[in-house]
């Protein structure tokens, strides 16, 4: 077996246990065999000293450090019991390779608090945000009907008015519900999609038409990027693909500028693929919010997007929806100049091709 590495404690402790040993045996030597410690020449008492020095360093490196080795084995078989090479016969490897592992155990260990630290802001950050969310409307609701059972409002056009705000109250706890039981039901895995091969182009064109009156208020163009005269066939939910389309065309419009563009494009891909482009000239958004832009609440500016209703959770739906059909969703934007989102989609050709497969 050899010795382990170089080791400074070592060293001194046999350095010291030398002297000690040297001073002893001086001490007795005067006191009882002084004529014979006059015949010892200085040559006789140097090798003893280094003698004694190396049995002495020797002994604590194969003994003590034997000792603390069998400890440290028993200590990494417990800590890595899938790691453990029971084969290893150095003592230098054992402890090199436990140190290693006890390093990454730390750095496994810190990334864990990390996550756990990010989770609680998340969690509280969520919790605050659903709060808002369910608080807001209902305070508008309440608000509206205790002043009506006061009875103090007599006059039938207020009457209406307050009720038709109550109305409003219910309509937006009514979003906010009915999106997080569907964000619910995608993250469950209970979430089922229909697929059929539809007209993605028609899709697109009935979006338009629904939401043509709210993109003339804001003065907004919605429009193709081209003029596309075959059908865009693909696999899909289409009611599903529907929404996608509208969560994100909304989106477009409520960060559009006046007199802006809302465009509409499609770009076949090699794998059997298209891509779904809907970009716009609007606000932009700024690169900082664009990681946690599909998450449940989180909003680019919170007070212009609250007073203009919705539930904040159109676009992790929009995520959820496009992960369920295994394709991946992008964005890119840029402040003062716009936003795209894309998406792909299996084209109704490329499921045609697995199915014979």
């Amino acid at each position: 077996m050899r010795p382990s590495k170089f080791d400074t404690s070592n060293l001194i402790t046999a350095i010291w246990i030398t002297l000690t040993a040297v001073f002893v045996s001086t001490v007795f030597f005067n006191f009882a065999f002084d004529e014979i410690m006059n015949t010892i020449k200085l040559g006789w008492l140097i090798l003893s000293v280094v003698i004694i020095f190396f049995l002495t360093y020797f002994i604590l490196i194969f003994r003590f450090e034997h000792f603390v080795v069998k400890r440290v084995k028993t200590l990494y078989h417990n800590l890595f019991p899938t790691t453990f090479t029971s084969g290893i016969s150095t003592r230098s490897t054992d402890i090199d390779l436990l140190i290693g592992n006890i390093k990454k155990l730390n750095a496994d260990k810190n990334s864990e608090i990390e996550f756990l630290k990010k989770q609680e802001n998340y969690r509280r950050e969520f919790i605050g945000n659903i709060a808002h969310e369910l608080k807001t409307p209902l305070f508008t609701i309440q608000g509206y009907v205790l002043t009506l059972l006061d009875g103090n409002v007599k006059d039938k056009k207020t009457v209406k008015k307050y009720l038709k705000q109550t109305a409003k109250g219910v309509n937006r706890l009514t979003y906010v519900i009915k999106d997080l039981d569907l964000i619910t039901k995608f993250e469950s895995g209970i979430a089922t999609l229909v697929r059929t091969s539809f007209d993605l182009r028609k899709t697109v064109e009935n979006v338009f038409g629904l939401l043509e009156m709210q993109a003339q208020k804001d003065k907004i163009i919605l429009r193709f990027d081209k003029k596309y005269t075959e059908p865009i066939l693909v696999y899909a939910d289409q009611e599903r693909i529907h929404q996608v389309l509208t969560n994100l065309i909304i989106n477009s419009l409520k960060y559009g500028t006046e007199r802006g563009i809302t465009e509409v494009g499609f770009v076949y891909l090699n794998e059997g693929k298209v891509l779904v482009k809907i970009s716009d000239n609007g606000e932009g958004i700024a690169s900082e919010h664009l990681p946690r832009l599909f998450e449940r609440f989180y909003r680019v500016d919170k007070t212009r997007n609250r007073n203009q209703g919705g539930s904040g959770l159109g676009l992790a739906i929009v995520k959820h929806i496009i992960e369920a059909h295994n394709e991946k969703i992008f964005v890119e934007s840029e402040q003062k100049v716009g936003s795209e989102f894309s998406f792909t989609l299996s084209t109704a050709t490329q499921q045609k091709r697995e199915v014979k497969t």
